[in-house]
C-alpha cells in the first residue's frame, strides 16, 4: 500500500514550485490532494499536468483572506469529508525588499501572504483534526525564518520567523491531541519566486540549489511518520549554501 492511501491533503501555493511538487508526490503516494493559489489559470494548468482525475481538486484562493480560506476548506470537506494533511506553502516576496525600500503597504503584503495566510489555514482546518484526534500540519517556512538577512529581506524574514513560531507553539499545545506539526525550512530553491530577486539568479547558481522535488521529499518524510513520531523542525539546504 502507498504511504498516503486514504489521506486527504490541502496544499497551498500548489500551482507551481514546491507546492506543485508536494502535490505530485502526495498523489503518487495515494492521497487525494486539493491545491489552491491565487492564480486560477496556473492551478488549471497544474491540474492538467498532474492528471489525477477525481483524486485532485483545485480552487483559487488568496490565503490572506480568511473568508476565502474558509470557503476552500469547506469545499474540500464537502467533496471528501475532511482534511488529514495541511501543507502551508503559499508565500511571496518582492524585489524592493531592503528596509529602505519597504513601505507599510509592502510590509503588510508580505506579512499577510506569508504569515497570516498560514494562521488562517490552520484556524480553518484544526477543529476537524482535533475532533478526529489525528492530523498533520507542515509549514514550509524558509531558512530566512531561522537566519534573517538581506537575501530574503526584512519583511519576508519577519513573516517566516513568525510562521516558525506559530508552528512551534501549535506543536507544543497539541502534543497530546493527535495533531502533529512540522516546520520545514528550505534554503535556496529553484522556483518562480527567484524571478523577484533584486539581482537575477544565474543558470550556474540555479544548478547548485535545491529543486522543488527535494523539498517535497522532505515534506513527505515528515508527513508519513507514524503517530508516535514528530519532527518539529527540519532544515534542508543546498550543499553549497552556507548555514551558520
Amino acid at each position: 500500500m502507498s504511504k498516503l492511501t486514504g489521506k486527504r491533503a490541502l496544499v497551498t501555493g500548489g500551482g507551481s514550485g514546491i507546492g506543485l511538487a508536494v502535490a505530485r508526490l502526495f498523489l503518487e503516494e495515494g492521497a487525494k490532494v486539493a491545491i489552491t493559489g491565487r492564480d486560477e489559470a496556473k492551478l488549471r494548468r497544474a491540474a492538467a499536468d498532474l492528471a489525477a482525475g477525481d483524486r485532485l481538486l483545485y480552487r483559487a484562493c488568496d490565503v490572506s483572506d480568511p473568508a476565502q480560506v474558509g470557503a476552500v476548506v469547506g469545499h474540500v470537506g464537502e467533496r471528501w469529508g475532511g482534511i488529514d494533511l495541511l501543507v502551508n506553502n503559499a508565500g511571496t516576496n518582492i524585489k524592493e525588499r531592503s528596509i529602505r525600500q519597504l513601505t507599510p503597504e509592502k510590509w503588510q503584503l508580505l506579512i499577510r501572504s506569508n504569515l497570516d495566510g498560514a494562521f488562517y489555514c490552520i484556524h480553518a482546518v484544526l477543529p476537524q483534526m482535533l475532533q478526529r484526534k489525528d492530523g498533520v500540519i507542515v509549514n514550509v517556512c524558509s531558512v530566512a525564518g531561522k537566519r534573517a538577512g538581506p537575501l530574503g529581506g526584512a519583511a519576508y524574514a519577519a513573516a517566516k520567523f513568525g510562521m516558525s513560531a506559530l508552528g512551534i507553539c501549535l506543536a507544543a499545545e497539541e502534543k497530546d491531541s493527535g495533531v502533529r506539526v512540522s516546520n520545514v525550512y528550505p534554503g535556496e530553491v529553484d522556483t518562480p519566486i527567484l524571478e523577484v530577486r533584486p539581482t537575477p539568479v544565474s543558470a550556474e547558481q540555479r544548478a547548485k540549489i535545491l529543486r522543488p522535488e527535494d523539498v517535497a521529499a522532505a515534506v513527505l518524510f515528515v508527513a508519513t511518520l507514524p503517530p508516535h513520531v514528530s519532527v518539529p523542525e527540519l532544515v534542508i539546504k543546498p550543499t553549497a549554501q552556507v548555514y551558520v
